[in-house]
């Protein structure tokens, strides 16, 4: 029988392996470009965010696939060295997800994803009767393992944030089940073509919505009160990464009862520091790091203000 395990946040979705090259600009058509530099590091949505937790000091664990290969290897081991737990992880014998990401000198990137006959996990294959989660955070890439889980997390007053970082009929189911929906500007804009008319929209299924918008910060609703809260100015390098960082400090901040205008501000702050270094992995801040630069910005940021 398992040792019931209690986690502030349970991790739920995506993990890749990145591979990351920094280039003058991205190619065009029959050309060759030539690579400054290279990192390699574990990568996806809802792993980053696991991550992102543990820096914190919080406790997580990660529910997803990774295969028996080099990458899954590499990639275990980054989650254990950062203490999110792996016991939730299926291997098998399809390829670890693979994303080839290029980053101009203005941190802006293009990305590549492969996952070969790599499919979603069935649902029950994963057992999540042992764990006890404060938050459950999903990212829509395990549609079958999330739907049920977030029924019974409904059931159970369990705080649910939905990173919705593209439109797919997964991540649009699970909208009407979130306690919080925290969306890009890419999913707003292919919901509705506007990103305030997409606030409107997604607030009808889910009770608290934030948009976010890059630099140009983020919007939100929550109930009959809605604000916007401008972006930190930064000298970007890399924006891999960014909205996963900022998924994972809101996950986090949500398990530890932070008010409304400290965690927008929080995980504003989360997301652009890891615009700040090369990769999600090494841009993900520890709490001193961010804590210092919620202070230090705090007058940039001031609070959320009406729309």
């Amino acid at each position: 029988m398992k040792q019931n395990l209690a986690v502030d946040v349970l991790c739920v979705g995506h993990a890749s392996y990145d591979l990351i090259f920094t280039v003058d600009y991205h190619p065009k058509s029959d050309e060759k470009v030539f690579a400054n530099n290279f990192l390699g590091c574990g990568g996806g949505p809802a792993a980053n965010a696991a991550v992102q937790i543990a820096r914190l000091g919080g406790t997580t664990a990660f529910a997803g696939y990774l295969g028996k290969d080099l990458y899954g290897e590499k990639h275990l081991q980054e989650f254990i060295e950062s203490g999110v737990d792996s016991s939730l992880i299926i291997r098998g014998n399809f390829p670890t997800p693979l994303s080839t990401i290029l980053v101009k000198p203005d941190g802006e990137r293009c990305l590549i994803n492969y996952k070969g006959q790599t499919q979603p996990l069935l649902e029950n294959t994963i057992d999540f009767s042992h764990i006890n989660p404060t938050v459950i955070l999903f990212d829509g890439h395990e549609p079958d393992i999330s739907l049920p889980l977030a029924e019974n997390a409904q059931k159970a007053n369990i705080p649910i944030v939905l990173d919705a970082g593209s439109l797919n009929p997964s991540t649009y189911a699970l909208l009407s089940k979130v306690d919080y929906a925290v969306c890009s500007e890419k999913f707003a804009l292919q919901l509705a073509g506007n990103v305030e008319v997409a606030l409107q929209q997604i607030s009808d299924l889910a009770p608290t919505v934030v948009i976010t918008l890059g630099e140009k910060g983020l919007i939100w609703k929550k109930g009959n009160k809605q604000g916007k809260l401008n972006a930190l100015i930064i000298d970007a390098i890399d924006t891999t990464g960014a909205g996963d960082a900022f998924h994972g400090a809101f996950a986090y901040g949500v398990a530890v009862n932070m008010d409304w205008d400290e965690l927008l501000i929080f995980s504003s702050v989360a997301g652009s520091l890891c615009c700040q270094k090369m990769g999600a992995r090494l841009g993900l801040a520890n709490l001193s790091e961010i804590n210092s630069a919620c202070y230090q910005y705090h007058d940039t940021f001031a609070k959320s203000i009406p729309l």
